[in-house]
């Protein structure tokens, strides 16, 4: 089937190779420098503010008297939005752009965080998680497929990849010492009202720097605005996204102009071949990480307490535990330059469900768990992060950022169902049954993967052509990427 699946996705026309050959020309710049701080900043607040639920839980429960049930509905309110959002984001970002979504989607995580400081009872502070939700998940799935759009084929893995070092690994790792440093600082019964604040007011900020973002210039020739695209491409080969006296270059023509260039977004592609035989799997796949991720981020604390530890040291083996992810994500970025994506897939999935297993069967004392964990929780990253390079790669630009975006919101529904029935089987069974789950889901990802399509080194708008075909041998001998971070 995979083989199936390997049909052109796209025209591989004269625009589409002089475009990979432009981004290959330009390398990497100090523009997409500054790109990819102005959306790791935002994706970064966006990890923190799905994490705040939990953080500001004890206290939510204590100032409104709240059950736990109300807390976890709460969750299930901002990852249910947040597929919706991720929805609706896909389908306007390929009709109007990525670059109008990045901003409205970063502006209402920004009025939604403002809405919870102020929110006077529980009913207002459900609708402004809604509102959250929505700007949470379009941030990052247009995140992720602009990312992607703005690099050359050998960065753009590793580019998608930091998309998720700043959110699901520095993000989920730093969100409970981040609410813990707010505690401290506003002490009080609102103190869980100026952690929302903090989050708001930053934001705006990144709302109004991205303005100087362009457009990504794949986006452009795909509605055939080859002049604006010349001007983004000079742009990013300028290395700055505010340049003087900018000399704009021919890099595409008009020439060999066909009407592929000019078709439309019809989101409906996704459901018919080629497409549906990527889009199904790969969307089982990520149901299946984030479900088994999203579950025992819930529930080890509990695990913990149930093992006889304090709350506040839960909370520290927490911590401990997720430090894999930080380093999880980082490697996957870097194999996203260098590694087939997969062969990672694959790998990683096939660890995950080992390190799983062994959790319950070999850690015998916490040294052991906490060793273990942090293993789990590197693969897992490792694969999220994963996912989150190689959903770009499988769609042509004109259906891209809904395909991501469906892909993406697969996950987020997997955050509201999925823990629950961790819960049920923790209740039952203890420890076992959690990471039972988790194992079991793993198989099924490694499964999954083995469905599509590889995508590493291949053309963005047609997976039967090398993304480097026309390309001059010295485009293949550049450095590894941090050498190009560095420059």
């Amino acid at each position: 089937m995979a083989a199936e699946n390997m049909v052109p996705t796209g025209g591989s026309s004269p625009v589409i190779r002089q475009l990979e050959s432009a981004f290959t020309k330009i390398g990497v710049t100090g523009a997409h420098k500054q790109i990819l701080a102005l959306v790791l900043i935002g994706c970064l607040f966006d990890s923190f503010e799905q994490n705040t639920i939990g953080v500001a839980g004890p206290i939510l429960k204590e100032h409104w008297g709240l059950t736990g049930t109300d807390i976890g509905f709460l969750n299930t309110i901002t990852f249910g939005s947040a597929a919706i959002g991720r929805l609706l984001s896909g389908i306007l970002g390929d009709r109007y752009g990525r670059r109008v979504m990045l901003t409205i989607n970063l502006l209402l995580f920004t009025i939604g965080s403002a809405a919870c400081a102020m929110a006077p009872n529980f009913t207002m502070l459900c609708f402004a998680r809604a509102i959250v939700g929505f700007g949470v998940g379009g941030e990052i799935s247009t995140a992720v497929t602009m990312l992607s759009e703005f690099c050359s084929p050998k960065f753009r893995g590793t580019a998608a990849g930091l998309v998720n070092v700043g959110a699901g690994g520095f993000g989920n790792f730093l969100a409970p010492a981040f609410g813990l440093l707010i505690f401290t600082l506003f002490p009080g019964e609102n103190s869980w009202r100026w952690l929302f604040a903090s989050l708001a007011l930053p934001a705006l900020l990144v709302v109004f720097y991205r303005r100087f973002v362009p457009e990504t210039p794949r986006f452009l020739a795909s509605k055939n605005r080859i002049g604006e695209a010349n001007k983004v491409l000079s742009i990013l080969a300028s290395g700055s996204l505010k340049p003087r006296n900018l000399v704009v270059h021919e890099y595409l023509t008009t020439d060999h102009m066909t009407d592929e260039a000019l078709e439309k977004s019809d989101w409906r592609e996704l459901f018919r071949a080629p497409f549906i035989g990527r889009t199904i799997p790969v969307a089982i796949a990520i149901l299946m990480s984030y479900g088994a991720q999203l579950s025992v981020l819930t529930l080890m604390p509990v695990i913990f307490v149930s093992m006889g530890y304090t709350l506040s040291g839960s909370l520290l083996y927490s911590m401990i535990i997720q430090s894999g992810s930080v380093l999880g994500a980082i490697a996957a970025s870097m194999f996203g330059y260098y590694l087939p994506r997969k062969k990672v897939l694959t790998v990683g999935a096939a660890l995950a469900c080992l390190a799983a297993v062994s959790i319950v069967t070999l850690g015998t004392n916490i040294y052991l768990v906490l060793l273990f964990g942090a293993i789990f929780q590197f693969f897992v990253l490792l694969l999220n992060t994963s996912i989150w390079i190689y959903a770009p790669e499988l769609f042509p630009t004109r259906i891209r950022a809904f395909g991501v975006a469906l892909i993406l919101a697969t996950g987020s529904a997997a955050g509201s169902f999925v823990p629950t029935i961790s819960g049920m089987l923790f209740d039952s069974y203890g420890m076992i049954g959690v990471f039972g789950l988790a194992a079991g889901m793993y198989a099924v990802f490694a499964f999954c993967i083995q469905l599509g399509p590889e995508t590493y080194g291949r053309s963005m708008e047609d997976l039967s052509q090398p993304a480097e075909a026309d390309q001059p041998k010295v485009a293949q001998q550049q450095g590894p990427v941090v050498a190009e971070l560095r420059t």
